[in-house]
């Protein structure tokens, strides 16, 4: 699990979730190939897996921080970057991973959310990308507010857990640096 995937495990963990690491999700989709049909299968990797008993979370979560940010038209599909984005912006992989991931963990289709966590969206000062990406259809959007204030209620808590990312938040706390 990478830094910032073990920040956003925090805070699923705090909404309840049982968190897991990446896991791929096969969907089979038909070619470009105009001379006979050909079906392709490929996995498609959820960053994180997070499960409870009403819920399932397939979250998408990219940090981006010291670079541009999460832009709108790369998670729009857009952008020259919208590659990275496929479980969002394409309804073919966005429904087959939906689906695949209901039937592997057992949960109704529509107990089933994707979820985008940013650290950093793309012009943050002015928030136009991040608004366009609140604005798009099929999955829930988490920006660097919403992480870090439930990733400090977690770090309030006085109870020990051997976490590097709680640690260094309470560090910063301990060391009077957090306002």
């Amino acid at each position: 699990m990478e830094a910032f995937e073990s920040v956003v495990a925090l805070v699923l963990e705090a909404e309840g979730f049982v968190v897991s690491g990446a896991v791929k999700f096969p969907v089979t989709r038909r070619t470009a190939k105009a001379v006979h049909q050909e079906v392709q299968t490929h996995g498609y990797e959820v960053d994180l897996i997070a499960a409870r008993a009403d819920l399932l979370v397939l979250a998408t979560v990219k940090s981006f921080f010291g670079s541009r940010g999460v832009a709108a038209e790369d998670v729009a599909g857009d952008g020259r970057y919208s590659t990275h984005y496929k479980l969002l912006n394409d309804p073919v992989i966005r429904e087959g991973v939906i689906i695949a991931a209901a039937d592997r963990y057992g949960y109704a289709e529509d107990r089933v959310r994707l979820r985008l966590y940013a650290g950093r969206f793309a012009g943050p000062v002015q928030g136009i990308h991040e608004a366009r990406i609140r604005e798009l259809p099929g999955f829930e959007v988490f920006g660097p507010q919403e992480i870090a204030s439930k990733l400090l209620a977690v770090a309030s808590s006085k109870q020990y857990r051997d976490n590097p990312a709680l640690a260094a938040v309470k560090l910063l706390e301990a060391a009077g640096l957090l306002t």
